[in-house]
């Protein structure tokens, strides 16, 4: 996306707001947050827009013939369902499946070089969303071509997310109501999610840029490992920031997005770390993938294999590497493994929380690597690499700063539920005291956020200031 940060906090938000509260009606709204929509998604590919369209025109053609053919009703859906996947297929996957057809002997096609459309894989899903739901429930389809315009590319979470299902925001649509004190709370949302990026995921993400870019001898255990675990925060607070940001923006404009992110390095098992890490994407593919292909309901074996299907699909449904598809398949490898565990063998607490951390550390070398040769480097230094030589520590110490480590404490206590602690306890949530005692804590707890998210708000526009554009990481998938 050429669209700045500076222009959309201050340009292109602000006038949007101004439109969107002057206009009368829900239908009048409806229409200025789709066409600013698409006016947002044209900043970055202009062309893209004309994707964009085709796949709001093919989802809303789609739902009006299931309904309206209930004898080939099935085929519709699956027809469209193949159409959808073709087109993020031939956008995101083509030179992917070139290059491993390459690696064949007597092989040698020419990439075709096509640029991937950003947001592709999260506007494809929603349209998949719609249609699957109104194959289930035919009351859900929609006859206003608008709607289904707005609900595929309202901006907010359009480029990265959440996957918003259509079930989910259908009424919202139709009936919402902006309120100041939700137009507020968004504000305050949006600002921590902003916070999240700019202030602690671009911090941590410069050494982890460090790491994963070494020369072979310029690394050792010390600087694999930091790069690592930069990267590992670099990620949490790179997505859960931008749902923040959307799920803050979708308030202001009166829509209830459901969270994305609940504390998932706190989690106790992997299979926790899923159901609070992307929740939009485990959900998504738990309902339209998972139990469709018979869930948990047809055995231990084809629970398994229905299990290693769905993550086989997450690693790559990330990227067109297989990096991606590696580091999926080892997340079901893992959840197998947790499975076929014993219940008095299974790691709680403390020891339940650090093996997850470990193994989702580890994983993200894959996630994080250009190929899988670097990620071999990387997983080479962090176990083997305990001989340093002056060269990597002195690339170390060009990692190393007080600010990073600074950071990184402050990454620390804001994954985990430190912060939602302190607001119960400044709100008197967790003092049992008399209501009065409670309404005054409630207050103080309103006046300090508020009075934090101005001064986040500065810290911010002074990053944007002095630095250079810094897309989200998950404008890639």
């Amino acid at each position: 996306m050429v669209f700045s940060s500076a222009a959309f906090l201050f340009v292109f938000l602000p006038v949007v707001v101004c439109i969107e509260r002057l206009v009368p009606g829900i239908k009048a709204k409806n229409a200025v947050l789709a066409v600013c929509s698409l006016l947002f998604y044209g900043f970055g590919e202009p062309v893209y827009i004309l994707l964009l369209m085709a796949s709001v025109v093919i989802n809303y053609t789609a739902g009006r013939l299931v309904t309206g053919l209930p004898a080939h009703k099935k085929l519709t859906a699956a027809a469209v369902v193949v159409l959808n996947l073709g087109l993020l297929c031939v956008f995101k996957y083509t030179d992917f499946l070139i290059g491993t057809l390459n690696i064949l002997p007597g092989v040698s096609i020419a990439p075709t070089g096509i640029l991937l459309p950003a947001g592709i894989s999260f506007f494809t899903f929603q349209g998949l969303s719609y249609v699957i739901d109104v194959y289930r429930d035919e009351s859900q389809v929609t006859r206003d071509f608008v709607k289904l315009t707005l609900y595929i590319a309202f901006f907010p979470q359009l480029i990265a997310g959440p996957i918003v299902k259509y079930h989910d925001v259908s009424l919202q649509i139709d009936s919402r109501k902006a309120t100041p004190a939700l137009t507020a709370d968004g504000t305050r949302r949006f600002i921590l999610g902003l916070s999240k990026k700019l202030l602690l995921s671009n911090t941590v993400g410069q050494a982890a840029d460090m790491a994963f870019g070494a020369a072979a001898s310029q690394l050792d255990a010390r600087s694999a490992w930091l790069g690592a675990v930069c990267y590992m925060m670099q990620i949490y607070f790179d997505f859960s920031g931008y749902s923040d940001m959307a799920i803050g923006l979708g308030r202001i404009f009166g829509f209830q997005f459901l969270e994305n992110f609940m504390h998932p390095y706190n989690s106790q098992s992997l299979k926790e770390f899923w159901r609070r890490w992307h929740i939009s994407l485990s959900s998504w593919f738990r309902d339209y993938l998972y139990i469709p292909l018979g869930g948990n309901r047809k055995g231990r074996a084809r629970t398994a294999l229905n299990k290693v299907i769905v993550f086989f699909c997450t690693g790559l449904w990330h990227g067109a590497s297989w990096n991606f598809v590696l580091w999926g398949l080892w997340h079901g490898a893992v959840l197998l493994i947790e499975d076929a565990l014993p219940k008095k063998c299974k790691p709680r607490k403390l020891w339940g929380r650090l093996l997850t951390l470990l193994t989702v550390c580890l994983s993200f070398v894959l996630f994080r690597a250009d190929t899988l040769s670097g990620a071999g480097l990387m997983y080479r230094e962090m176990f083997t690499g305990f001989w340093p030589t002056a060269e990597s520590t002195a690339f170390l110490g060009s990692m190393c700063s007080v600010l990073l480590f600074a950071t990184l404490a402050v990454c620390v206590i804001a994954c985990l539920p430190v912060p939602a602690a302190l607001r119960q306890l400044l709100r008197g949530e967790l003092s049992g005291g008399r209501h009065d005692r409670t309404a005054g804590r409630a207050t103080a707890w309103e006046i300090f956020s508020y009075g934090g998210a101005f001064l986040l708000l500065v810290l911010c526009v002074l990053n944007l200031s002095g630095s250079d554009f810094n897309p989200f990481i998950y404008f890639r998938f």
